[in-house]
């Protein structure tokens, strides 16, 4: 079993940083990794991803110019820096791991975290 880990989440004023980091502990190869969003009542959204070879992102619209992934693949883990925070992104927020189950001629598979709660609110 993968269990992705989250760490960073808390409460920020409009306009503050936070910087999520999330971490699979487990040896394995990871393809992906990403964090999503959810609020109570809607869909879990994507916000950022990032192939841990060669690095190549996405990011969501809402986000783009404020938010940075990043990853450091000796760690096995990927950060989420959020900054201009608006109270829109007041969210629990979601890592996902894409991992190769079997070794690399294997399949992918996806883990998620339990997630962290990030308030943006004065």
């Amino acid at each position: 079993q993968v269990q992705p880990v989250e760490s960073g989440g808390g409460l920020v004023q409009p306009g503050g940083s936070l910087r999520l980091s999330c971490v699979v502990p487990e040896s394995i190869i990871i393809n992906t990794m990403g964090w999503y969003r959810q609020v109570p009542g809607q869909e879990r959204d994507l916000v950022a991803d990032i192939t841990m070879v060669p690095g190549i992102t996405t990011y969501a619209d809402s986000v783009k110019g404020r938010f940075t992934i990043s990853r450091d693949k000796a760690k096995k883990t990927v950060y989420l820096q959020m900054d201009s925070l608006k109270p829109e992104d007041t969210a629990v927020y979601f890592c996902k791991a894409n991992v190769m189950i079997g070794g690399p001629f294997g399949y992918a598979k996806d883990y998620w975290g339990k997630g962290t709660l990030v308030t943006v609110s004065s």
